[in-house]
């Protein structure tokens, strides 16, 4: 009978020590799953929130040296595209565009951590007492979106300067321009 009791003992520590391995070899598993889920959502998250480009001519003349670009640095899902028909508050920075893609500040924005004395937004509509470029590239956006839109000298100032060199800011002569701007909502209407 202590042989019968020693050998059921032996054999339910091996079933233990089975177990045992059964159950890590299953969280080992769950593990691997895990940080593949991890790594296969990471992915996603990247591909639908990194920058992309629209080009903006009404034109349709294929010269992409006179197009305002459209870079999406920070999309909206369920934002409802910017028209014409309403105002608009926004967050906004101006940078003159250099030939090599770098920005210089132009001394011009909304924002605290790009100069702003308050963050106050900035409110505009479409297609009324703004530069060409401005409007075409809104146009392009969504509610809640970030982007920096390109805009060239032709669509923006011009030859004109604007403000005065030393001053709060400015922009020489044909220069070509970039908007950080970031569309926050669409603006109440007064009431009646």
């Amino acid at each position: 009978q202590f042989n019968s009791i020693q050998f059921n003992s032996i054999q339910f520590d091996s079933i233990q020590f089975r177990k045992d391995i059964v159950l890590d070899h299953v969280h080992k598993k769950s593990i691997i799953m895990s940080r593949l889920l991890f790594t296969i959502l990471t992915f996603l998250f990247l591909l639908i929130t990194a920058p992309t480009t629209v080009l903006a001519d009404d034109n349709n003349n294929n010269n992409n040296a006179d197009a305002v670009r459209v870079q999406i640095t920070k999309p909206s899902l369920a934002g409802e595209p910017v028209t014409g028909d309403h105002k608009y508050r926004s967050m906004v920075t101006l940078y003159i565009e250099q030939d090599d893609g770098s920005r210089k500040p132009s001394g011009w924005s909304t924002r605290v951590e790009d100069g702003a004395k308050i963050d106050q937004p900035f409110e505009f509509q479409p297609g009324v007492n703004l530069i060409q470029g401005w409007s075409e590239g809104v146009l392009q956006m969504k509610v809640g979106e970030r982007a920096l839109l390109h805009v060239p000298a032709k669509k923006g100032y011009g030859g004109r300067p604007m403000g005065r060199p030393g001053g709060a800011f400015y922009i020489p002569p044909n220069s070509d321009l970039m908007f950080d701007i970031e569309i926050l909502e669409k603006a109440r209407e007064p009431e009646l």
